[in-house]
């Protein structure tokens, strides 16, 4: 790793935005902020609004670092305006991120390429109304059982998920599911060991951190156990087999690659009785609050999140003098 951002070095950190993480993106966004700082950089924290385009071309920084949280942070949009104005920044290409950031569609990408993902269902809120929901989830329940896990296609921090274990309990788990998007994802429940495990690329390749395994009070990784320290107990490196840490770095590195991410991603996976690793969705743009799980993997790799992040901001700046390579992403048809 480098020694960190040049003094000169000027970054905007973009937090905050519309979406149901708006709360979690300032958080993450303040404490980069101050980790970039104290790596050397000059940094300002923006938030998504009407005069953001405007002093972003009238007052260009070296590199910007989107850390918009949900679907206006992470379906590839912001990124795809920040190319359109030739300003380089950290994170995956907006072709990725719409991969990444749709479940069923990451799902399916990652399962050609010979990882393990729960079988699921994905339903359209529209047809979920029209077909008569009761028989429905009769449907599901026959085909995939129980217990089952539903959450939204597309968003984060596990808002609108919940976890099925009896057939009564389905219909309040899709409205639910409904209430933070137009279409739900309904997977079949593994039990067992979850873990997070970031992948980081800051020029040399893609590579895992170390795999941090996850313990929630209440035994559900909720919002709530998100983001009210200490209601989750975490460890890291993870207590595994050395065998299954490794699996598990390389389902990461792979989804990672396999859907064409660059620079940081962090895959959640399940670890079930047998010794399977499950993959289950992958960040383009993980939480870096002081509770998540990101920096404390970076710190028990005996990496400074600043310094890292400071990498990965010249590694972007680099870039954006190279010339363009073809658009790479996972083709989701």
């Amino acid at each position: 790793m480098g020694p960190g951002a040049p003094a000169a070095t000027r970054v905007v950190v973009l937090a905050g935005g519309l979406s149901h993480e708006r709360d979690v993106s300032l958080r993450s966004g303040r404490r980069v902020a101050e980790a970039l700082r104290e790596s050397g950089a000059e940094v300002e924290v923006r938030d998504m609004d009407a005069d953001l385009l405007r002093v972003l071309r009238d007052d260009r920084p070296d590199c910007v670092v989107p850390l918009l949280h949900g679907e206006t942070g992470e379906d590839g949009a912001v990124r795809e305006v920040l190319e359109l104005v030739g300003l380089p920044y950290v994170g995956s290409r907006p072709s990725a991120c719409r991969a990444a950031f749709d479940k069923p569609v990451a799902k399916a990408v990652v399962q050609r390429a010979g990882i393990h993902t729960p079988v699921g269902v994905t339903l359209p809120h529209e047809t979920f109304r029209e077909l008569g929901a009761a028989a429905v989830m009769e449907a599901i329940i026959a085909s995939v059982g129980l217990p089952l896990f539903v959450k939204p296609a597309r968003g984060g921090s596990a808002l609108g998920c919940t976890a099925v274990r009896e057939a009564s309990a389905l219909a309040s788990a899709m409205v639910g599911a409904f209430a933070y998007g137009d279409t739900a994802l309904v997977e079949r429940f593994v039990e067992g060991i979850e873990v997070a495990v970031p992948v980081v690329d800051t020029g040399a390749g893609a590579r895992a951190l170390p795999v941090v395994s996850i313990e929630p009070d209440g035994g559900v990784y909720d919002y709530t156990a998100r983001y009210t320290a200490g209601s989750t107990r975490f460890e890291v490196p993870a207590k595994l087999p050395d065998v299954l840490a490794a699996e598990c770095a390389r389902v990461a590195v792979l989804a990672h690659d396999t859907l064409g991410l660059r620079d940081l991603s962090r895959s959640d996976l399940i670890i079930d009785a047998d010794g399977t690793v499950w993959f289950l969705e992958v960040n383009v743009a993980p939480g870096l609050t002081e509770t998540s799980t990101v920096p404390l993997s970076v710190g028990a790799a005996g990496l400074d999140l600043g310094d890292l992040v400071a990498d990965l901001v010249r590694a972007a700046m680099v870039r954006s003098t190279q010339p363009a390579s073809p658009t790479t992403g996972a083709d989701p048809s």
